[in-house]
């Protein structure tokens, strides 16, 4: 096989659209294809590298800006990355995108009637009744992205069904050998 070129995978969606669940899958997948592969997830990042800041719309592009930092390093030293973060806002995810030079961008769509019906950690419920001020989706906007690489609908697909997706788009871009080449 010929030496692994870095990329990053940006994983973009709302509040437990299924960014993390994905990215758990995916990682080995990407590993049995003998490719070097690192996580970087939101609640991970923010209990580490990110603990300093909140949710305001400054701190969320400091936090996004810092990721990207990690990721564009991972990424020139020939690693996978897979990064998992709601992201909301398409002009820091273009940022990312241009510093990072090899990004592509997955769009985990899911309606948001959805997720407040799933709501697997009581945010939704929270937000929805104030307890939780710039939440993403309810009282804070979510910019969609819209060109991207890769969607997948964690409303309407299996995960086996949006991770097969993934793959064949990374495959089909030479990022993720194929799995007869692996």
């Amino acid at each position: 096989m010929t030496e692994q070129m870095g990329f990053t995978l940006w994983f973009t969606g709302l509040s437990g659209s299924g960014k993390t669940a994905l990215a758990k899958e995916l990682a080995p997948l990407m590993r049995e294809r003998g490719l070097n592969v690192e996580r970087l997830d939101g609640d991970i990042v923010r209990q580490s590298l990110t603990r300093d800041l909140g949710f305001s719309k400054e701190d969320r592009d400091t936090n996004i800006e810092r990721v990207t930092f990690v990721a564009k390093l991972l990424t020139r030293n020939n690693v996978a990355v897979i990064c998992s973060f709601i992201s909301p806002y398409i002009a820091r995810r273009e940022k990312s995108r241009n510093q990072i030079g090899t990004f592509v961008e997955c769009y985990v769509e899911c309606p948001l009637e959805v997720l407040i019906e799933r709501d697997v950690k009581g945010l939704y419920k929270k937000a929805l009744a104030g307890e939780i001020k710039n939440f993403t989706g309810v009282s804070d906007p979510y910019e969609a992205p819209p060109n991207p690489e890769i969607t997948v609908n964690s409303g309407t697909q299996t995960i086996e069904e949006s991770l097969a997706i993934i793959v064949q788009r990374l495959e089909e871009l030479g990022y993720v050998p194929r799995q007869e080449e692996a």
